[in-house]
C-alpha cells in the first residue's frame, strides 16, 4: 500500500535550517508529482512547494520563495524540502502529498522555531 513517511521536523532557532525528508514507497514514484503542504493551529492546510514528475519543475508558495528548495531522488523514492531562514510562526506541522485518482498524506512532521 501506498505509505509517505516524513522525517527532519523538530526545534531550530530563528535564521536556521532543516531539511524534511519524505520517503515513499508502494507506487512509481518517478510517475508523480510531490508536493509539501504546511497546517498550522487553527488555519487550513496550504501548498508550500510542488515538484512535477519527468520535467522536476519546480513552485513555490509566495511566504517561501528564496528561503525554501523542494527537490527529489526517484532512485531513493524520496522528496526533500530545504528550508532556510527559518521564521518564528505557530508550529506548523509539514505534511508530504501525493496527488492521484486517489490522495495520500503522509503523516506529518513538526518544525518549531523558537529561541
Amino acid at each position: 500500500q501506498v505509505q509517505l513517511v516524513e522525517s527532519g521536523g523538530g526545534l531550530v532557532q530563528p535564521g536556521g535550517s532543516l531539511r524534511l525528508s519524505c520517503e515513499a514507497s508502494g507506487f512509481h514514484f518517478s510517475a508523480y508529482t510531490m508536493s509539501w503542504y504546511r497546517q498550522a493551529p487553527g488555519k487550513e492546510r496550504e501548498l508550500v512547494a510542488r515538484i512535477l514528475n519527468v520535467s522536476g519543475s519546480k513552485q513555490y508558495a509566495d511566504f517561501v520563495k528564496g528561503r525554501f528548495t523542494i527537490s527529489r531522488d526517484d532512485a531513493k523514492n524520496t522528496v526533500y524540502l530545504q528550508m532556510n531562514n527559518l521564521q518564528p510562526e505557530a508550529t506548523p506541522i509539514y505534511y508530504c502529498f501525493r496527488p492521484g485518482r486517489r490522495n495520500f498524506w503522509g503523516q506529518g512532521t513538526q518544525v518549531t522555531v523558537s529561541s
